[in-house]
């Protein structure tokens, strides 16, 4: 039976909207496990820190060289490439029976996962190109993609509920097989005759400089690294990024180029979107163990806490749409940032209360969450819009890069910073009790949620002491730390967003629409 046209392009928007949920849940969903991945792996802090970051490093690394083989070779043969490498990776996952093998076939898992991400753009553009099928087809994207990141932690926690948390990633092995089915039958294959060569001298330095940068702060305090060694690590990771931009200065086609900088829409704009990826999106991995450790709850109850921070993000992009149409992007973008902010601050304030709960967390968690959904549409738009039609992929491709990075460097200081307070408050409780090393891997159990059987180490301090308030105030000055944080980044970059837009200083630049974009 031949399929018609009009039946073609709903599959190939079926399977496009496949893809976009399975990356979504598999940024989201795993959080919610980090708990139970700690027991029955026996991970440790820094593992479940890798755990996540893998899936984001190894996203980063292949986005533009993925974009740019799509081109070359073809966008649905590459499609097709991805999705069976997540299902692969997929089942590597949950068939993991240690800490080391579930980073590693998470890092190929983020490979495929951001090759998938690259094609699913390019196949929408190339498929629907009538002006209403086309606005159609990118809004069901955008809301199942949404939907996968809103809804990720209570579907990650109802899984372990009812099954076990091997599911959580082999979910993704049966959704893949029907991505395929529906590629193969609906998609359209497609290139670009003008594509350039691969910016491999970018891929790699950039990559290095970005693993170098996590690895240091992820693990280099653990492995009690040396100062020497710690400085020559943060001069090989500096020389990466050094080299990374002379790489693409040099390139006369660079996966990044730095001259779209001068345009102070493209700049603020991409300030905004690191700023929603600073602190936003990695608390959100931090967040399932507040819930466990601090308040006690199960994977359900957590993940159901949780929809209170991500469903905002599901329901106020028109509004932050419509808010950049009638006061301009260069306004909206950083007031979201700041309200991001203020969503991080009040979380604090509930964190500190003696009767804790996620009703005390509830208010700054919908502030954090309406704070990033006003502020992704107008980032979007304006990193886009902000530069000629021709040079939109790669631009589109520094705004996924540059959201990718904050994600996976924030992930590793947030985890730097929760240690640094719970090991700050344990000094404090318990003066001369523990050395160095003694004090970071008692600090890195309690990070973990591991507040009933805390080690050896904790021996030596009186029962009642060892047995919980102790442990778990230090666990909650820690992620008052971390609060803290997020909230004053997020400000910061509101104020930087603010100051690159400039928009009383434009002089010269283009005049742009209402949006935020130059005409």
């Amino acid at each position: 039976m031949r399929l018609t046209h009009s039946r073609k392009n709903q599959m190939a928007l079926a399977a496009v909207c496949l893809a976009a949920l399975m990356f979504g849940l598999e940024i989201s969903s795993v959080p919610v496990i980090l708990p139970t991945l700690e027991h029955v792996l026996h991970a440790g802090f820094g593992d479940m820190q890798w755990i996540m970051n893998a899936y984001t490093i190894a996203c980063t690394t292949v986005l533009m060289a993925a974009g740019t083989l799509a081109d070359r070779f073809g966008r649905k043969r590459m499609f097709i490439l991805g999705i069976a490498l997540f299902a692969v990776a997929s089942l590597v996952c949950g068939l993991a029976q240690s800490a080391a093998v579930l980073i590693a076939s998470r890092f190929l898992q983020g490979m495929a996962g951001g090759a998938m991400l690259i094609c699913l753009v390019a196949i929408l553009s190339h498929q629907f190109q009538q002006g209403k099928e086309r606005s159609k087809a990118f809004a069901a994207w955008g809301i199942v993609f949404g939907i996968g990141l809103g809804f990720g932690p209570i579907v990650g926690g109802m899984i372990v509920a009812v099954s076990s948390w091997q599911w959580v990633f082999l979910v993704h092995v049966v959704l893949a097989i029907l991505t395929l089915a529906l590629v193969f039958a609906g998609v359209q294959e497609s290139r670009d005759p003008q594509a350039g060569k691969l910016d491999v001298a970018g891929i790699v330095t950039l990559s290095l400089a970005v693993f170098g940068l996590a690895y240091l702060i992820t693990q280099g305090p653990e492995a009690g690294v040396s100062r020497a060694a710690a400085i020559g690590m943060t001069a090989a990771t500096a020389a990466s990024f050094v080299a990374f931009l002379l790489a693409e200065k040099r390139n006369p086609h660079p996966m990044f180029d730095v001259s779209v900088f001068r345009s102070r829409d493209f700049s603020g704009a991409l300030l905004g979107s690191m700023g929603m990826n600073f602190s936003f999106w990695p608390f959100m991995i931090y967040l399932p163990l507040y819930f466990h450790g601090g308040l006690g709850y199960g994977s359900v109850a957590a993940g159901l806490s949780l929809l209170a921070y991500t469903l905002p993000t599901l329901v106020f992009p028109p509004l932050g749409e419509r808010l950049a149409l009638r006061y301009r992007a260069a306004m909206v973008i950083p007031l979201g940032l700041f309200t991001i902010g203020l969503g991080f601050m009040l979380m604090k304030l509930g964190s500190s209360l003696a009767q804790a709960s996620w009703l005390t967390l509830l208010p700054g968690s919908l502030l954090a969450g309406i704070g990033l959904g006003i502020t992704n549409t107008p980032v979007t738009n304006t990193t886009t819009g902000s530069v000629p039609s021709s040079r939109a992929g790669m631009a589109s491709g520094m705004d996924m890069s540059a959201r990718m990075i904050s994600l996976a460097v924030n992930i590793a200081l947030m985890g730097f910073i929760l240690v640094a307070g719970i090991s700050s408050y344990l000094k404090r409780a318990f003066p001369g009790a523990f050395d160095a090393l003694q004090l970071r891997a008692l600090a890195q159990r309690i990070a973990a949620g591991n507040l009933d059987a805390p080690g050896d180490a904790f021996t030596q301090l009186p029962a009642l002491d060892a047995s919980g308030a102790a442990l778990h105030a230090a666990l909650v000055h820690g992620f008052g730390w971390v609060m803290l944080y997020g909230g004053i980044g997020a400000w910061v970059l509101a104020l930087l967003s603010l100051m690159v837009f400039a928009p009383g200083k434009r002089g010269r630049q283009a005049v742009a629409d209402p949006a935020g974009r130059c005409a």
